[in-house]
């Protein structure tokens, strides 16, 4: 007998940041369990690349280039999935940028702007126009996606951070408010992932050695590695979990850094 309890069958997820990285690998996990995914990213023929990519592995997805930044796209794209699909079960709000590296006092205003724009009022903005069908619907699954960043402070990435701890406190504010709806709102805070966002800090030999040397797993993860847990919180398995922050970081934040 196989368990039900992370089954997605019939589940419509709506996946941003889905072109590549962390968000991609959530959309083909998502489609193995049963989804019927929707890709959102800027770029349309990323998605696209995406979108066959899934039909041709048997699965079901539907993608539209949408920026994080403009509600009046957000509300486009919602308004198109309910008429294509008539519901939304489940959002992961994937989408971030980081424009600025360096000491944090030397960040300019419209990085920071920028950085909240889309790390923290993209995730709001998806919610608010998704969270009324969800409601309507009888519940719902909302994860967002965080960092290691935005509970430890990270070299030249203090912008960044403050964004990624501000999508912590959205996502427990957030689950205090919708509990009652039965929309259960959950965290992921990856630690550091070979992905094309991340792609200096691995790639670059000496960072790379830092990182994993402090990591007490000893490696950069793959985007896969962080599916299984988006896939229990999306699932009827994850029922009882709201506002709580899951860390996928190979034991980062609870090393002391004392090796004997």
């Amino acid at each position: 007998m196989t368990s039900k309890k992370f089954d997605l069958q019939e589940k419509v997820a709506i996946i941003t940041g889905a072109s590549r990285g962390i968000g991609k690998a959530i959309a083909l996990e998502y489609v193995a369990s049963g989804a019927k995914v929707v890709l959102v990213s800027r770029a349309q023929e990323t998605l696209d690349e995406v979108k066959q990519e899934i039909e041709e592995l048997g699965g079901e997805a539907l993608a539209i280039a949408t920026h994080m930044g403009e509600l009046d796209q957000i509300e486009k794209m919602v308004n198109q999935v309910i008429e294509t699909y008539g519901k939304i079960d489940i959002i992961v709000n994937n989408a971030g940028t980081n424009p600025h590296f360096g000491p944090i006092l030397t960040a300019e205003e419209s990085h920071w702007e920028k950085t909240f724009d889309i790390n923290v009022m993209g995730y709001f903005r998806l919610v608010k126009a998704v969270a009324p069908h969800m409601i309507n619907n009888g519940g719902g699954k909302i994860i967002n996606m965080s960092s290691v960043a935005g509970k430890r402070p990270q070299p030249g990435m203090g912008v960044y951070c403050v964004s990624k701890a501000g999508v912590i406190m959205l996502t427990e504010t957030l689950a205090v408010e919708l509990a009652g709806k039965n929309i259960q709102v959950n965290c992921i805070a990856p630690g550091f992932i070979k992905t094309k966002f991340s792609k200096v800090l691995w790639t670059t030999e000496h960072i790379n050695k830092a990182i994993t040397g402090v990591t007490p797993l000893g490696r950069i993860a793959s985007p896969e590695e962080v599916t299984g847990i988006a896939v229990y919180l999306a699932s009827d398995a994850s029922s009882f979990t709201t506002g709580s922050t899951f860390v996928v970081d190979g034991g980062l934040l609870v090393n002391a850094g004392i090796d004997l």
